[in-house]
C-alpha cells in the first residue's frame, strides 16, 4: 500500500519527471535524501517502471491513430503465443490489450499515414496464423490522452 508521501511524490513526478531531487523534495515536504531514498524504493518495488518523454505524435509525423480489434479463429495455444510474440515485436503497436467481448485483442496503433496502417495491416496483421477477423477503428479526435495515475492533488 502506498503511503500518502509515495503518492506525493509520484503525483509530481507524473506532472514533471525533469524536477530536481531538491525541487521534488520541497513540494513533497521532504529532505533530499529522505525523497531520493523513497523514489528508489518505489524503483525496486516496480511501482516506478521507469522514467519517459511523451512525444507529441502529430507533431512528430505519426498522423494516423487506430484502435484495432483483432479476433482468433481459434485459441490454440500456439497462435496465441505467436500472436503475443509477434505484437511485441511491432513498434507501432503502443499498446495491447486482451479483451473479452466482440475481439480478442484491441491494440493502439500509430503510424505516419493511411499508407503505412495499410502496410501494417497487409505485412503483418493479415499474415498472422490464426487471424480470423480485423476491424479498425481510426481515430478522428484526440479528446483526451494522459499517463497519469489519478493520485489526488
Amino acid at each position: 500500500m502506498l503511503g500518502a508521501q509515495d503518492r506525493a511524490i509520484l503525483r509530481e513526478l507524473q506532472k514533471d519527471s525533469r524536477l530536481t531531487m531538491q525541487e521534488l523534495a520541497e513540494k513533497v515536504g521532504m529532505s533530499s535524501s529522505a525523497c531520493w531514498r523513497r523514489i528508489r524504493a518505489l524503483e525496486a518495488d516496480g511501482i516506478i517502471d521507469r522514467f519517459a518523454v511523451i512525444v507529441n505524435p502529430r507533431k512528430a509525423g505519426f498522423t494516423l491513430s487506430s484502435m484495432t480489434l483483432v479476433s482468433l479463429a481459434r485459441h490454440e495455444q500456439k497462435n496465441v503465443d505467436n500472436f503475443v510474440r509477434e505484437v511485441q515485436r511491432h513498434p507501432e503497436i503502443l499498446e495491447c490489450f486482451a479483451t473479452s467481448g466482440e475481439a480478442d485483442y484491441h491494440l493502439r496503433v500509430v503510424v505516419e499515414d493511411m499508407e503505412a496502417y495499410n502496410r501494417f495491416l497487409d505485412d503483418f496483421i493479415l499474415k498472422l496464423p490464426g487471424v480470423l477477423q480485423v476491424r479498425s477503428n481510426i481515430i478522428l479526435k484526440e479528446i483526451k490522452v494522459d499517463t497519469a495515475l489519478p493520485f489526488g492533488s
